[in-house]
């Protein structure tokens, strides 16, 4: 990547170029997929008898036996479908990559959201064949994750069975590359960097090195709470905003892992900001050596308070990264303004965008540059491709978290949701959502310099 980034350089020295403010492009749906959200797989059979039901933990104090006993809420609606769950949901996806011939490997994350309500989660990924004309999903293969070898540093769920799988007790995944033979994972418990053979069987485990120092979650196995209430818990990674994004250099040298939330500043007591405005750390770790360069990227956010959902390279020096807000719904089945009920929207989503970006050499250490963007929510569809009804002639995609984005060809890219099961439903408000995948024209913002 470093060549390439190099030869950018003269570009982005550019007076006229650099004061280029970031557009906005037409986005046209040219497919559109859905898996259905009470899509379940069976664990392998050598998996732990406690491995066949999931979603046991969901209720805080609550262990939960009997399937589908409690009932699944997003901001307090009930979505119709409830845990336990009779074996592993295919939900959850938090990363993508398109291979060669076309297929798609898709990553799910940790489970239910937290460490304690996923030990009985599988964590794995799946390669599907996405069929564009009948919106279906094929899964060819699953790789279910383990840790057979005892590299993982600390003591897992599964740590006294012989297979040792991996839960959402134990990892949060979020991003990924395939490099060689390895799998290479983003997650955000630690956050930690997980390499992988490709039967998913872990190899090392690596700390998140910023500026020299080790950074941590408090989800992290080595943080524990503090003896009395008035003692600080040291850490500057918030819950839940670890890597949400990683992406790798074209030649597979480097790995880019981003942050989904801005880290802690010690010395202002407030979130990591510049000129007022929140940023996120990608951090550059080569693969050869294992290590953390110590090369960094800031990528700013639109609002404060914002996330991120996926990040992938184009080429060299361009990458893909989802922008997004917490809201979710359509206008269509909004509540009336200043009332929140069970049956309607009571905050739409504003902010659900893929934006293009630049990360050249000469920016190292500074910002990334924000090329443009298309909105997610005004998806123009003229061939009719929508599987759903439109929002006022437009297609959108309303989810609460929406991350997934690769390039698929000189004109297209994928993006998919993260349908929470049975935690989300931004379509319908009482309908848990599908896994959706949407096939995006958008060659304008592919060609953006």
């Amino acid at each position: 990547m470093r060549s390439a980034l190099a030869a950018a350089i003269l570009i982005v020295a550019s007076p006229a170029f650099a004061q280029t403010a970031p557009r906005e492009f037409p986005a046209v749906l040219a497919g559109h997929a859905m898996l259905p959200a009470n899509t379940m797989l069976t664990p392998p059979a050598d998996a732990p008898a406690d491995l066949q039901t999931s979603g046991k933990f969901v209720t805080p104090m609550r262990r939960v036996e009997e399937p589908g006993t409690v009932m699944g809420r997003s901001a307090g609606r009930p979505t119709g479908l409830s845990t336990p769950l009779r074996g592993q949901p295919a939900q959850g996806h938090s990363g993508i990559k398109r291979m060669p011939d076309g297929t798609f490997w898709v990553l799910t994350d940790n489970g239910f959201g937290s460490r304690a309500n996923s030990p009985d989660s599988m964590l794995y990924m799946n390669r599907y064949r996405i069929d564009w004309t009948s919106g279906a999903f094929e899964r060819l293969e699953t790789v279910w994750f383990s840790d057979p070898n005892r590299r993982v540093p600390f003591r897992i769920a599964n740590d006294a069975t012989t297979t040792r799988y991996l839960t959402g007790a134990d990892f949060d995944l979020e991003g990924f590359q395939i490099i060689g033979d390895k799998i290479w994972i983003g997650e955000e418990f630690g956050p930690f960097l997980i390499r992988t053979d490709m039967q998913g069987r872990v190899e090392a485990v690596f700390e998140t090195m910023v500026d020299g120092q080790v950074v941590r979650s408090p989800d992290h196995p080595a943080v524990v709470a503090p003896a009395t209430p008035t003692t600080p818990i040291d850490t500057r990674v918030r819950r839940s905003k670890g890597y949400e994004g990683l992406a790798a250099s074209p030649d597979g040298r480097f790995l880019y892992g981003m942050l989904e939330g801005p880290l802690w500043d010690t010395a202002t007591r407030d979130w990591e900001m510049t000129e007022g405005r929140q940023y996120l750390r990608i951090l550059e770790f080569s693969v050869a050596e294992a290590r953390w360069t110590g090369r960094q990227w800031r990528y700013v956010l639109d609002e404060n308070g914002l996330s991120i959902g996926d990040f992938n390279m184009i080429d060299g020096t361009t990458a893909l990264v989802i922008e997004r807000d917490d809201n979710e719904g359509v206008p269509e089945r909004a509540c009336p303004t200043g009332q929140r009920a069970e049956t309607c929207f009571h905050a739409l989503p504003r902010i659900k965008r893929v934006w293009k970006i630049e990360m050249s050499e000469a920016m190292v250490g500074g910002n990334v540059r924000k090329i443009g963007y298309i909105d997610l929510l005004a998806i123009q569809d003229p061939n009719n491709r929508s599987r759903v009804p439109l929002s006022g002639g437009r297609f959108q995609m309303p989810f609460f978290t929406i991350e997934n984005v690769d390039v698929v060809d000189a004109d297209h890219i994928i993006v998919g949701n993260d349908n929470n099961l049975p935690f989300s439903s931004s379509r319908d408000p009482n309908k848990a959502d599908d896994n959706e995948m949407v096939l995006l024209r958008v060659p304008e913002l592919l060609r953006a310099r």
